[in-house]
């Protein structure tokens, strides 16, 4: 069969699907429909076609587009309407996670698989409760258990639906953490100056004071000076006594 022709029935495939469709997937199912036929439709011939599919709807024409999320492909809206479409689904974007939610998810999708007794020992608190709500919203799954570690415990990792939710098509799509890190700009700081310069403006500080001393002395001594001897005339006017008897 002809790419032009695998297309639209590629297209409805996609778009009728209520889960992420593999190439392999699409390829089985269309073997399936054209039963009848002696070629059998190719891996290459789909993914051939999926490109001309994805190079069409990314056309500015297309309010949507066709890409790989979720571990395959799906007919996405593009983000351009996201205010639009947010009016008929305000329940779902309006759900949040919690601050001890999304530390275990970060960890589960970074370190995958891990053990809870691994995360608890990255975040330094209990993870029970986080780990039961992202059990509940089904962003992660129970993936096995670690043979190595005593006791066999559970291990988790992400599930289809976090690729999904966060339009990934597999944990390998996740931002590397030196790229998030890239785009904050952190400044050094130097020890050794600050050190110099508070030794530094310690010791002006300790001169300015030892130099306002001696100036300080001189001013108590004017101040002080000798002690002024006062009497009271028969006028009753206050006097120095020393100076009447130089007088004298």
């Amino acid at each position: 069969m002809e790419i032009t022709n695998l297309i639209p029935h590629i297209e409805a495939l996609i778009f009728a699907s209520d889960k992420p469709l593999t190439n392999l997937d699409i390829t089985e199912l269309l073997n399936n429909a054209f039963g009848f036929m002696e070629d059998k439709i190719t891996l290459d011939q789909v993914e051939a076609a999926l490109e001309g599919i994805t190079e069409k709807y990314n056309s500015e024409f297309y309010p949507f587009e066709v890409r790989q999320s979720g571990g395959g492909w799906q007919f996405l809206t593009k983000k351009d309407y996201h205010k639009t479409i947010a009016q008929l689904n305000g329940e779902k974007f309006l759900k949040r996670l919690s601050a001890a939610a999304l530390e275990t998810l970060a960890i589960i999708a970074y370190k995958q698989p891990v053990t809870k007794g691994e995360i608890e020992a990255i975040r330094g608190v209990s993870s029970d409760y986080a780990v039961q709500k992202l059990l509940e919203k089904e962003l992660i799954v129970i993936s096995g258990r670690n043979e190595k570690l005593p006791g066999h415990p559970l291990v988790y990792s992400t599930s289809r639906n976090f690729m999904d939710y966060f339009g990934i098509n597999s944990p390998e799509d996740l931002p590397q953490i030196k790229e998030v890190l890239a785009d904050q700009v952190v400044q050094p700081t130097i020890v050794n100056n600050q050190e110099d310069s508070a030794t530094q403006e310690g010791d002006n500080d300790t001169a300015g004071e030892n130099n306002e001393t001696p100036q300080n002395n001189e001013d108590t001594n004017d101040e002080s000076g000798e002690d002024l001897m006062l009497s009271v005339t028969e006028d009753g006017e206050l006097v120095d006594k020393s100076e009447s008897n130089n007088e004298d």
